[in-house]
Parts: C-alpha cells; structure tokens; sequence
C-alpha cells in the first residue's frame, strides 16, 4: 500500500501487515478492502449458502442459512462500525468471516464434531474460522525458503487468504485457547487449537491478553442484534411464535429460564421489563396472518430492533469514549444493560419456539448420528474418501491427532446436503 493510503486510515502499518507479504496488485485500495474482497470470493463463504441457521436449507424455499446470516450480520456491523470511527471494510470483513468455521447442521453438527475431535484437542466453530482462513482455504502458500521459527509447520504450505492482522482480530470472537478461557477454563468457547498457536501468536502480536479488539467487539455485537433479530421475524413469519403467548405468565416464566443463559446477570424481573418494554411499541406485533401488510410490519419490527440495538449502543459508547475513530484497542464496545437484557429475551423467544419444537430435537438426533457416523468410517479409511487437500494433510501428519485433524476438518467443509450425501454413499 502506498504512503498516501497509509495516511489516511487510522490504522498503523503492523494492523495492515499480512502473515505473507505479498505486493498489491491494483494500487490504490486498502488492506481492507482486499481482506474483504478474498472472504466475499472464498468458497468457504459460499459453502454457508448450504450450511442451517435455524431452518434447514432443503427444508423451506428461502430459509435464512449461516451465509445469509453473515451477509446481515455484516451490513450491521458495517454501519455501526463506520458510526464509531472503524474501517467499515474491516468491520465488514470480521461479520463476513466470524461464521465461515462453522460445520453442517450447525450448532448441533458443531457439539457432535467435538465429541468426534475428542482426540486430537476438540472442534469449535470459532477455532475452525481462523483455521480456515490462515490454513485450509487455498488463497497464498509460504515461500518454502522462509525460516521455520516463523511459519512453522507452514513453509511452502497454504497460509489460507493471508488476511492483515486486523481482519483476521476483528473475526476473533474467543481469542484464546481451549481451557484458557479468562474467568471459565470450562468454557467449550475458544478461538485457537494447539497446532495453529503460531498464527495466533502473530496475529495478536501488541494485543492485551484475552481481549477482543474493538472491531472484533463490534462484530460480535452485530452478530447477537443479527440473529436475535431475523430469528425471531423467521418464526413470525413460519407461525411458530404466537405474540400473544408471550403475555401467558406460565409462557413467559419458561422462556426466561432460556433468557438466563444469554444474560445470566438478569433475572425474571429484569427480562419481564424488558419484555414489557418490547411490547409497549407501537411497531411490536400483535398477532401475523401471512398479509402483505403483516409481512411489511414484521420487516419495520426488524429494522426498528436493529436500529434500537445499534444506537444504544453507539450511543453509550461515544459517552464514555467521546468523538473520533475508535479502533483497535483504544475502546470498548459499551451496550447498555437492559438492551443486552432484550436481546437475551429475544434470542430465548426463538429458541423456545422454534429451536425446541418436537421435530426439530428428532432432527438435530438424526444429524448428531451422521456426523458421528461420517467421522468413524472416514477415520478407519483415510486416506481413501478424503478430498486430495484433506487426504495431502492426512498423509504429511506427524502424530495420530494431526492425522484425525485432517478428517474432522473433511467433514468440517461439507454442506448439510454434501454431509447427507457423503453419509448415505458411505454407509447405505
């Protein structure tokens, strides 16, 4: 990048730098915009397109899938990062990436991956990001001559898009190891596996320890108003939410129990007022029949929550911080208590109401068993039925636990359709 694109971001030339150097090749843009170019293109973003939100892909005709989802999350995150002084390209990137680890079907594809990954350190969503973006997807390879204290195990191997340092932290949700969580080393939440510490390492080269950096804080909040917000107008609109139910007492007791694991610090008061609070609104719904005019008030009840959970929290951040960029390291995304206590209740509505249907559990067990399956029969098999990357990772292994890596990442790229597929060519 030239001096002139140096000059005017407030970002300094170590939050630019990429793992690789590598010259531009169209001078004139900046580092960010190129770390959001290679994501948009990336096969793995696309491999989102196939990959549940809450619905299935081949269960409905436009379902909300994690690609969608990381497009919404990032049109948020986008605004509300430009709105306090981000880069919004790198803001975007973050959004645009913080899902790309994740597996098929979900989180449930997710929980049974990491049972299957037991031995070689685990699987988590977020760890699998990063894994994908400085690794698996094929962008950049290192110059085989390049000192191994640096790259090691990488020379003259893939080092993924080679994002800057500033991207690859703005998609860093957990940055810190299995079992070092900062106040719960029982976490199942991580952002690194063992073998990738050397890019973790560089990547927060300067940073505090185990503290997300103010782009990255943006992104996870776009990430909680993005799915709080669209998983509820899904349901809305598929009829698993009933708005009057949420005034039944009995109703409403049972979903802020639901509502303590998303804002353990709240209690039934607390998510009751901001229930009430809610329902006060003149755009909050009081019932949906499937109208046109139904299907326009319940896209305003989005966009009034989005623009609701944004400003308060752009708000109550320049109170504390004042004007100017905010990056990096310099703040701290400050939302205010009850917003977090509305959204909590939110993502409780839908995942009692939809999440939690009867047919939903059946169908989260049947995906359990094929991830589980799938991992067991290519495990005793590999090399044959990995893909040639997968099966070149398995074969250059240097213990038992890389080998097994090389598999779950296999299962790890399939799609909810390639898994089924895969699973019924293998097992049937």
């Amino acid at each position: 990048m030239d001096d002139t694109a140096h000059r005017s971001t407030p970002y300094d030339p170590s939050a630019e730098a990429r793992w690789v150097p590598e010259p531009d090749k169209r001078p004139g843009r900046t580092a960010f915009e190129r770390d959001r170019a290679r994501v948009l293109h990336s096969a793995a973003l696309r491999r989102l397109a196939g990959i549940t939100q809450v619905v299935a892909p081949m269960l409905s005709d436009f379902p909300r899938t994690r690609l969608t989802h990381s497009l919404e999350c990032a049109q948020v995150g986008r605004e509300l990062g430009a709105a306090l002084g981000c880069d919004p390209d790198l803001v975007e990137t973050g959004c645009l990436a913080h899902d790309i680890g994740h597996p098929p079907f979900g989180h449930t594809g997710e929980e049974a991956l990491d049972q299957a990954a037991e031995a070689c350190g685990g699987f988590e969503g977020n760890a699998q990001s990063l894994r994908i973006l400085t690794r698996l997807e094929p962008k950049r390879f290192a110059p085989l001559d390049e000192a191994p204290a640096r790259l090691a195990p990488w020379p003259g191997h893939s080092v993924g898009l080679n994002l800057s340092r500033a991207a690859l932290d703005a998609a860093t949700k957990y940055p810190w190891a299995r079992g070092a969580h900062p106040t719960d080393p029982a976490s199942t939440k991580y952002g690194v596996y063992a073998d990738d510490l050397p890019v973790f390492r560089w990547l927060r080269k300067g940073s505090p320890a185990n503290r997300k950096c103010f782009e990255a804080t943006v992104m996870d909040w776009s990430d909680d108003v993005a799915y709080s917000t669209h998983d509820v107008e899904d349901g809305l609109q598929a009829g698993h939410i009933d708005p009057a139910a949420l005034r039944s007492a009995e109703e409403r007791a049972e979903l802020f129990k639901i509502a303590e694991r998303y804002a353990p610090e709240a209690g039934a008061e607390e998510f009751g007022e901001a229930l009430d609070r809610l329902h006060r609104e003149e755009w909050w719904p009081r019932s949906y029949d499937g109208s046109a005019r139904a299907r326009a008030s319940l896209k305003d009840l989005t966009s009034q929550l989005i623009g609701r959970f944004c400003l308060a929290a752009e708000q109550a951040t320049r109170a504390r911080y004042g004007p100017g960029p905010l990056t990096r390291y310099a703040a701290e995304l400050v939302v205010p208590p009850a917003v977090r206590v509305e959204c909590a209740v939110l993502k409780a509505v839908a995942v009692r109401y939809v999440m939690q249907r009867d047919e939903q559990a059946q169908l989260r067990a049947r995906q359990r068993v094929v991830i589980a399956e799938l991992a067991d029969v290519l495990t005793r098999s590999a090399p044959h039925g990995l893909d040639p990357v997968f099966a070149a990772l398995y074969l250059e292994a240097d213990d038992d636990r890389a080998a097994l890596r090389a598999v779950i990442d296999q299962i790890a790229t399939l799609t909810d359709a390639s898994a089924l597929a895969l699973h019924a060519r293998l097992l049937t």
